[in-house]
């Protein structure tokens, strides 16, 4: 029986009088990958930033092996470290070289010693493709390679769920793919991934689940075969018309 690793009840997060997410229910089991997917303004990435608590919810609960994150004496920089994200726009350390970038939440949230952060992090740099460039500083990439090592620095943290916010959104579309194919492998070692994207091909090919978001709610979801191949609600149909011819 799978295992809940996440699980959203009845969120509802509103910024003034508006009102972004209204009465979300997900939940995500140890392993899987999901795909948020849907229009910019559908309230995608407030859902995953109230899942990170970078946004605190205005209602409902978010649970993580089914105990609240929500309460006063929650550990939000240990849970931050169990669950990830990989930011659109990367939000690496301009100062540090990559290695350095890669090992410094080691060192300072996991209390890992030098030896043994710089060993994961080349690992994980190689793993990506990033260790050419070890002793180039940010500036010197370009976004593509930037992104990978976002995601090299968050594997190292050993998390177990990864949030990923639009991750190609603001690449180039020929770094797209250097991108999509390291998350790819990251989905192929197992490690539970929430992903809200824009490559729909990506999101069919990959996902375990899809989930289609429409204006605040959770309009539909499915397997990829399913919700791409068979949509069941009219703005599922309508949103992927503009797709389909695509991938």
């Amino acid at each position: 029986m799978s295992e809940p690793i996440i699980e959203v009840r009845n969120l509802k997060k509103s910024f003034g009088t508006h009102e972004v997410l209204k009465d979300i229910n997900l939940t995500v089991d140890k392993g899987q990958v999901v795909s948020i997917i849907g229009r910019s303004g559908s309230g995608k990435s407030t859902l995953l930033r109230n899942v990170n608590l970078l946004e605190t919810p205005t209602d409902g609960d978010i649970l993580f092996h089914g105990k609240s994150i929500l309460t006063d004496d929650f550990n939000l920089p240990l849970y931050r470290a169990h669950v990830g994200m990989v930011f659109q726009s990367f939000n690496l350390f301009n100062n540090l070289t990559v290695l350095q970038n890669v090992m410094v939440g080691q060192q300072t949230v996991l209390n890992r010693g030098a030896d043994e952060a710089k060993k994961h992090a080349l690992e994980l740099l190689n793993s990506v493709g990033m260790d050419p460039f070890v002793n180039a500083k940010p500036a010197q990439l370009s976004g593509g390679q930037q992104q990978r090592v976002a995601i090299a620095r968050a594997e190292a943290m050993d998390p177990e769920v990864l949030l990923f916010d639009e991750p190609t959104s603001a690449l180039d579309p020929e770094m797209v793919d250097d991108v999509l194919n390291a998350m790819t492998a990251l989905a192929h070692t197992g490690l539970t991934m929430i992903i809200v994207t824009h490559e729909m091909a990506f999101a069919r090919d990959v996902s375990d689940k899809v989930v289609f978001m429409h204006e605040g709610v959770i309009a539909e979801t499915g397997k990829p075969d399913e919700l791409f191949g068979h949509p069941q609600q009219q703005a599922t149909q309508d949103f992927l018309k503009r797709y389909l011819s695509r991938i």
